[in-house]
């Protein structure tokens, strides 16, 4: 007796049914089915929806951010500053050579507001800073000699020696000396600092558009040798007040001179190309820039010394530096009108306005009363009949329902009713009874119209169900 088979694994069957319904499922072709409800709620939860993506895209897409436009951003510019004025402090007079650094007029430079100067600083020897690590000595053991501090101010010689002031002692180091803190003189250069005036010169270029301006008025008089900086008299005459500067960027000048700051001067251009070149104006805003409610970071300094000789001997002036620091930062971004993006945001919203048919389906098919109605009216599958016919048109006729399908399939023969009365005897003399086949229905018209569930309360369920029989209209074929 031959050995008999092994039956495969009945999870690998179920295997390969599913993998072949996927793979039919694959192919098939899918298209919306057309159904009417009239249901005043959906309909209202319908069209606010769809009010709601229009005024979406027509106010907020097409009219604040122009997206009909093409755009480009990061202007090429150019940027050229110019500080005037004078100021007096304590033991001398400021002109401007001195308390703007770098003085080449770049977009970021630095004002001079406050310095403390230690002056004839020469090469020797002398006691280190108390404020360094470790400086502090009681006795020559207390400091090693040859060591190096990255945070000194020399190479430490091992003595301990007395400060420049007070009862305290630190070790000896070899540099500059005096040492910074032993014998700085502070002084103010704020007093006038508040009227100096700056001219920012700036211009820029889109490549994109082929388009330039600048931020100075093209007049040929002496405009920029009387006028400053105003919004809405004098909008191209760039020179500001450095008091005007930190004001508007919401400072205390004496408190920002004392301490130092950084004040970010902004300019934007925002131009709107389609319209003319006028229009196109820069907006000033300022701003500090530095985290002022840091202790440990707050304010800005720097330091810079002026080197001279005495008598032979190389001698220095070392200036310890605060002051406002001024960075121009250009932005801007310009539009014209172009085809491309216009095309693509009215697709885009014409096809955003489908998410309230989304909606009012799922709300359809998943809330509301005798859903699965509904869902047996929007659903239909449609088999092409696997009768070959001789042409095509009868083929896609029978596809869209309109003509009677293949007799096999829909038409089968029906017993004769029994007779009764005469026409039964004439039935008999006449013969045999001729079987007509009876119409096949089909379902799935182009367009139903179906009421809400409270019209059909009422109705019986053999009257829901003769609405998707609705014989096909016989004329289909011919005009087709």
């Amino acid at each position: 007796m031959a050995a008999a088979q092994p039956k495969a694994p009945v999870g690998a069957a179920a295997a390969r049914r599913l993998a072949r319904g996927c793979w039919s499922a694959f192919w098939d072709y899918e298209t919306p089915k057309v159904i009417v409800v009239r249901n005043r709620r959906l309909g209202v939860v319908y069209r606010t929806v769809q009010l709601l993506i229009l005024l979406y895209f027509v106010w907020y897409v097409f009219i604040v951010q122009k997206s009909y436009q093409d755009s480009e951003t990061g202007p090429e510019s150019s940027i050229i500053t110019k500080v005037k004025g004078i100021t007096t402090s304590e033991h001398k007079v400021w002109d401007v050579e001195e308390y703007v650094k770098p003085p080449e007029g770049g977009s970021i430079f630095s004002i001079i507001t406050r310095i403390e100067v230690t002056p004839f600083q020469t090469l020797g020897i002398c006691p280190e800073s108390i404020r360094v690590h470790n400086a502090t000595c009681h006795s020559d053991n207390d400091c090693v000699a040859g060591e190096l501090d990255m945070l000194g101010n020399g190479l430490r010689t091992g003595r301990c020696v007395p400060y420049y002031h007070g009862a305290s002692k630190t070790c000896e180091v070899s540099g500059w000396c005096p040492v910074e803190d032993g014998a700085s003189v502070s002084q103010f250069l704020g007093t006038m600092a508040p009227n100096f005036t700056i001219l920012i010169k700036n211009s820029i270029h889109y490549p994109k558009f082929q388009f330039s301006k600048g931020n100075i008025a093209g007049r040929k008089d002496d405009y920029l040798k009387h006028c400053t900086f105003d919004y809405v008299s004098d909008p191209y005459c760039p020179i500001f007040k450095l008091g005007f500067i930190v004001e508007q960027a919401g400072e205390n000048f004496t408190e920002l001179a004392h301490r130092g700051g950084v004040i970010g001067a902004i300019i934007n251009w925002d131009c709107d190309l389609d319209l003319s070149a006028s229009e196109c104006n820069p907006k000033y805003s300022f701003r500090r820039l530095d985290p002022k409610h840091v202790p440990a970071s707050s304010g800005y300094n720097f330091r810079f010394a002026k080197y001279y000789k005495i008598n032979g001997t190389t001698t220095r002036t070392l200036i310890k530096a605060y002051g406002i620091r001024i960075d121009v930062i250009v932005h801007g971004q310009a539009g014209k009108f172009s085809l491309i993006p216009t095309i693509i945001n009215l697709a885009t919203a014409l096809t955003s306005i489908g998410v309230g048919s989304f909606l009012c389906d799922w709300i359809l098919l998943t809330f509301m009363n005798k859903n699965k109605v509904y869902s047996h009216k929007k659903f239909d599958k449609v088999c092409t009949p696997r009768r070959s016919t001789s042409s095509w048109p009868v083929t896609l006729a029978l596809a869209l329902g309109q003509a009677p399908p293949p007799p096999r399939h829909c038409s089968q023969a029906q017993p004769p009713s029994p007779l009764s009365g005469q026409e039964g005897q004439q039935g008999a003399k006449l013969g045999p009874a001729v079987w007509s086949p009876r119409p096949c229905p089909v379902s799935s018209l182009s367009e139903q119209m179906v009421d809400a569930p409270d019209q059909h309360a009422g109705l019986p369920t053999s009257r829901l169900a003769q609405q998707d029989s609705i014989p096909a209209d016989p004329r289909g074929l011919a005009q087709l």
